[in-house]
């Protein structure tokens, strides 16, 4: 879609512009193919295609057909790739060779030139479907053969595949070439009209340069079978099928079909154009878990987690005005309430819910708080009202992994329970055991939304007098900015950032000014906040090194979604006066926003490298990268505030 099309499309004068902002180069860039970018499409089941801009393997993760088997988990590769060819005058090309440059419009457009020929490759992911279809517009007055060469597999996402370890059977008629792996039950349907089919097939070892630099299993057997020769005249529109669905596909019909799902979510959002990359990135962790809706916490290995979730939600759904699937994300998550605990996440080869977690429980409850603050919702509440009971309850007094209120009102809990969880040989790298800061905000700040909703609704009562102790106990305690109270760990961390971002805060404005001060100055980077400040005892500022990449997760890598609470706490120590807006986009989001068009595109990494130059690592879509991101953008930078904010604050 070209530039103009897509301003019809969304509509309205850019916000940024009327902050007298430069919109940067962050929208609609033509891109440089390279093995060092990348791209994925998904299909709202877990399910996604991704490779390099270069069509090539570099993770055993990538695959043109990666299916969600039990969704939003199980995935499995199906197809490893396609060797694309195209003859013309008698000379065969490899597509590969010939591509000049990368669209990221409403979908993915790769462009080909081959002498004059040009060939616009779009591909995309049927909504809801373990489907891939990929549609060739050649433009010549000759007549030439696009030839397919599939490169299959059949394996859960996260093994590799020996030699000969599998078999496939395979059969040809009219137009659909099936290939049934020995492994699994799903049989896989390659669709092309007026082409042929020619039987034959080898296996081929494939290479994973990223999975070998991190440590990981990298090499494996795939197997080549044999070619798909599409006969392809001037102006001829072809489509390719991959698919392990039972469905008879019209492709042009389903091309029309995800072109206007996408574009109503643009003019559903009421945003301007420079949000639109923003607005697809979002729309690719929502998914299904089963009838119910959940968030994928990211591309290419995660699941849905718990936390990730909730964090996600507000900038995934609210500001983008998806207010329904907010409500069944939050439902998803209130069916999984056990003992006031809230999943940490499921299990991609089981779908198992796991529970360690201390944060989650407190996020829903303010995530519950934000969805009623664009919708007014209050019969919502009242339907979850038992769950957010049974949250304050248990944590008050006690449930599983260590949670419950001290005799001083903070909560204590056992190691490894907040985001900074990863481990090495079974060892917290991070710990933070007992009663970390940003545990403490959220337990005030969900006291004071009980005590909203307990008035709203004439529910229960005392949440407001038990909130109080807490604040009183803590700032007692408070008097250096700890990261573990009890432990008065002084590290320099992110996590106090949170005292100053909630909603309900407990600090004064002379304190949230020396945080919002103190990790701006340690902690600040083009991409994101550190997780650990330079100097720091443990700082370590690459993430691939001589030491397990975990050790240097949380201990100084930059993570984008800090971004959000950061810059809402910067705005709120300012009263969000216009041109501290401008600082703030220009200073804190308009360089992550930039580097959508690095990396994966059209997507924020998950993590950065500490130090400069601050190098993509992790995945390389992150759920609340994008969302956290988008929420600043559109809540503190644009200051377009929930409608019925004003009612809930009492």
């Amino acid at each position: 879609m070209a530039e103009k099309e897509l301003s019809n499309v969304l509509g309205g004068i850019s916000l940024l512009r009327r902050l007298s902002i430069s919109t940067g180069s962050f929208c609609l860039k033509d891109i440089q193919p390279s093995d060092n970018r990348e791209w994925v499409v998904t299909n709202g089941i877990g399910g996604y295609a991704s490779l390099t801009l270069l069509g090539n393997n570099t993770r055993k993760f990538h695959g043109l057909l990666v299916a969600s088997l039990q969704p939003p988990t199980r995935r499995w590769v199906f197809v490893s790739n396609l060797v694309e060819k195209m003859s013309v005058d008698g000379r065969t090309f490899f597509l590969k060779n010939c591509l000049r440059l990368v669209r990221n419009r409403v979908l993915p457009e790769f462009i080909y030139k081959l002498d004059d020929v040009t060939v616009r490759k779009t591909l995309w992911m049927p909504h809801g479907e373990n489907t891939t279809i990929l549609r060739y517009d050649v433009s010549t007055d000759k007549e030439t053969c696009l030839i397919f060469t599939p490169i299959l597999n059949s394996r859960h996402f996260y093994d590799l595949t020996g030699k000969e370890s599998i078999s496939f059977s395979s059969e040809n008629n009219d137009g659909c070439v099936t290939f049934k792996p020995s492994n699994a039950e799903k049989t896989l349907r390659i669709k092309v009209s007026g082409g042929w089919y020619e039987s034959k097939g080898d296996w081929v070892d494939l290479r994973y340069e990223v999975d070998r630099v991190r440590g990981e299993g990298w090499q494996e057997s795939v197997f080549q079978a044999g070619d798909i020769t599409v006969p392809a005249k001037g102006g001829a529109i072809l489509y390719l099928i991959l698919t392990i669905e039972e469905k008879n596909y019209d492709p042009s019909f389903e091309f029309e079909k995800e072109v206007k799902r996408r574009e109503a979510i643009s003019r559903r959002a009421g945003l301007s154009e420079e949000v639109f990359p923003l607005l697809l990135a979002a729309d690719c962790f929502i998914a299904k878990r089963g009838l119910l809706t959940t968030i994928l916490a990211g591309y290419h290995w995660f699941s849905d987690w718990g936390r990730d979730t909730l964090i996600s939600l507000p900038g995934l759904t609210l500001v983008t005005k998806r207010y329904e699937l907010a409500k069944e994300i939050l439902l998803t998550f209130a069916n999984y309430e056990k003992d006031g605990l809230m999943p940490n996440a499921f299990i991609d080869q089981t779908s198992e819910a796991i529970y360690n977690t201390v944060d989650a429980s407190l996020w829903f409850i303010d995530r519950v708080y934000q969805y009623v603050k664009y919708t007014n919702d209050l019969r919502f509440v009242e339907r979850v009202w038992d769950h957010l009971v049974s949250i304050i309850e248990n944590y008050r007094d006690g449930t599983e992994f260590g949670i419950s209120m001290d005799n001083d009102y903070l909560i204590l809990h056992d190691a490894g329970l907040t985001w900074m969880d990863a481990k090495v040989d079974d060892e917290f790298v991070t710990p933070r055991a007992r009663k970390a800061v940003e545990i403490q905000a959220l337990w005030y700040n969900a006291l004071r939304i009980m005590d909203v909703f307990s008035k709203l609704c004439r529910k229960g009562e005392g949440y407001g007098r038990l909130a109080e102790k807490v604040k009183k106990s803590f700032l007692s305690q408070y008097d250096q900015q700890y990261d573990v109270v009890d432990a008065k760990d002084c590290s320099c961390r992110p996590n106090k950032i949170f005292l100053a971002s909630v909603d309900f805060s407990m600090i004064n404005k002379n304190l949230r000014e020396e945080i919002v001060h103190d990790v701006h100055d340690r902690l600040l980077t083009p991409y994101g906040l550190r997780s650990l400040a330079m100097g720091e005892d443990g700082y370590l500022g690459t993430y691939i090194g001589d030491y397990n990449k975990d050790l240097a997760y949380h201990n100084g890598m930059v993570w984008p979604w800090l971004l959000g609470p950061f810059t809402r706490a910067f705005l709120k120590s300012r009263n969000y006066e216009k041109r501290w807006r401008r600082y703030a986009y220009e200073n804190f989001l308009k360089p992550i926003l930039n580097s959508l068009n690095e990396g994966c595109i059209g997507n924020l990494s998950e993590i950065f490298d500490g130090n400069k130059s601050h190098a993509p690592r992790g995945c390389v879509a992150q759920a609340w990268s994008v969302a956290e991101v988008l929420r600043a953008l559109v809540e503190d930078v644009y200051y377009i505030r929930p409608r019925f904010e004003n009612v809930f604050y009492l």
